[in-house]
């Protein structure tokens, strides 16, 4: 039988799995159904991916069982898969706002992924309002990060909308490099795990003066009393960093790339300062309206992929992450200074990271990670004082509209994990002229979390005012995807776009 040892990041996110923090991704699709679409597309689609019960790598892959699973667990490969467990049908009653796609989609991702089977489920949704449907992914993190996920996602979707009969992604045979293995990966997992450790400690140690440098850029800049790199522990305790419980909450907005492209090129940032200053504003009037706003600034945990752009393997995907750490300037009430603290802050984290060897990057972040890690596994998460306080990803994704059977997507709104002493997470994920904002937390957690995504909407209408031009002051492209009225408590201003709301469970 083929097996496949799982790397020390892969196996951290499965020993800190617990019924109520599961470590799950995923996303929402959504499409436009062709005009010329039957009444039973959804139900033909479905019927036609259920035919195909052998899984390709990695959607093939189980935890082995034994003794050894929680100390060198690997993955072991299945001739085929149960296809009714992994891929499911359901429908919402027509004609479902995203009010009920937020809803059902807060229950699904509630629900903990079966680690006896390969950790992943897919669901066709239909009945959406606008002659449209969804596909939600769930995947544990184990297996695969949300970069690698999303690679293998848009591979399975045709770019040419005449296209037809294309298999679902499970059933596409992954790329190969054309590298050699080792003699060591063919040994049992435990000799393989020592033959690993061993082969790398002097890479390990060359790279112990890159990680000393960083180290010393993050005692620098606290000395210096600036602030301007985030440091972890440095986070303030606040609501967001408590014990959660199973039940999430989630929302979603969709906006215009281009014009975050914009806004970026005359502010002078990049778009993740754009995109992290929505954020910041956002939570900092969410927590003022519910009275939790601490008094010092909050900081983000940034996971930055360390995947080499061109990987063409398949078979060696898994976990290639490490995080900075950016101050989110919640004690600053003017945006346009929130912005340039924002931005020195993020450069001072890249900077200190651009200097760093692979080897150096792994021990920073088992340095930054470890601490957290730690306390999930000892039950003292959410008990202590956070590494950072919320992480807020960008996910890249494809340029090209893409599409199944015809129907063309028009968005992916990305779905992640929340942990005990995480209760919030927003994940971004780019794809054609689009950004897809998903706010998920602890519905037990924080109440009325769809206001952050309604804020975030304000915020982005301010940055228009400050550095946009004409036509995006007025709204450009910039959408927020969505259904019921929401207002807040504080303040009554819908969100920004073509007037829509953003989806979310109630």
């Amino acid at each position: 039988m083929q097996t496949k040892r799982l790397n020390l990041v892969d196996t951290a996110w499965l020993n800190v799995d617990t019924p109520n923090a599961p470590m799950q991704v995923g996303g929402l699709l959504t499409f436009q159904l062709p005009d010329d679409a039957p009444a039973d597309f959804c139900a033909t689609l479905f019927e036609r991916w259920r035919t195909h019960a052998v899984a390709e790598r990695p959607w093939n892959q189980r935890l082995r069982g034994g003794r050894w699973r929680n100390v060198a667990p690997e993955w072991e490969l299945l001739d085929a898969i149960d296809i009714e467990y992994h891929f499911r049908h359901s429908a919402l009653p027509s004609p479902g706002g995203e009010l009920e796609l937020g809803t059902l989609t807060s229950r699904l991702h509630s629900n903990p992924i079966d680690l006896t089977r390969p950790p992943w489920e897919c669901h066709l949704i239909e009945g959406l309002a606008g002659n449209r449907f969804a596909l939600y992914l769930k995947i544990h993190h184990s297996l695969l990060d949300g970069v690698a996920g999303m690679r293998l996602l848009a591979r399975a979707l045709a770019q040419d909308p005449a296209e037809r009969d294309r298999p679902p992604f499970w059933a596409i045979a992954p790329k190969k490099s054309s590298r050699s293995k080792t003699p060591d990966a063919q040994r049992p997992g435990l000799y393989r795990a020592a033959a690993q450790i061993v082969g790398e400690a002097s890479e390990q140690v060359s790279s112990l003066s890159g990680f000393a440098g960083i180290v010393r850029d993050m005692l620098r800049s606290a000395r210096s009393g600036t602030g301007s790199m985030g440091l972890p522990f440095a986070a303030p305790s606040s609501v967001l960093n408590g014990r959660i419980t199973s039940p999430r909450r989630y929302a979603t907005q969709l906006y215009s790339l281009a014009e975050f492209k914009s806004l970026a090129a005359n502010a002078g940032v990049t778009i993740n300062d754009i995109i992290l200053t929505v954020c910041g504003t956002a939570l900092q009037r969410y927590l003022h309206e519910i009275g939790e706003l601490p008094s010092r600034d909050l900081t983000a945990g940034i996971p930055v992929s360390v995947r080499p752009a061109d990987e063409a393997d398949d078979e060696e995907l898994g976990n290639a992450i490490t995080f900075i750490i950016a101050n989110l300037a919640t004690t600053e009430n003017d945006t346009a200074t929130r912005l340039a603290r924002i931005a020195e802050s993020t450069r001072s984290a890249k900077a200190s990271l651009e200097k760093l060897s692979g080897a150096a990057i792994t021990q920073y972040t088992v340095a930054l990670m470890a601490p957290y890690i730690l306390s999930l596994v000892s039950g003292m998460a959410g008990r202590t004082r956070p590494v950072f306080n919320v992480t807020i990803s960008n996910l890249p994704g494809p340029k090209e509209e893409l599409f199944v059977e015809g129907a063309r997507m028009e968005a992916f709104f990305p779905t992640s994990l929340v942990t005990h002493g995480q209760a919030l997470n927003i994940t971004i994920h780019g794809y054609a002229d689009t950004l897809g904002f998903g706010f998920i937390g602890c519905r037990d957690s924080l109440p009325s979390l769809q206001h952050i995504a309604v804020y975030a909407g304000e915020a982005l209408d301010e940055l228009r005012a400050l550095y946009g031009s004409k036509t995006s002051k007025s709204g450009g492209k910039s959408t927020a995807s969505g259904t019921r009225s929401t207002t807040a408590k504080r303040r009554t201003k819908k969100t920004s776009g073509n007037g829509q709301k953003p989806a979310t469970d109630s």
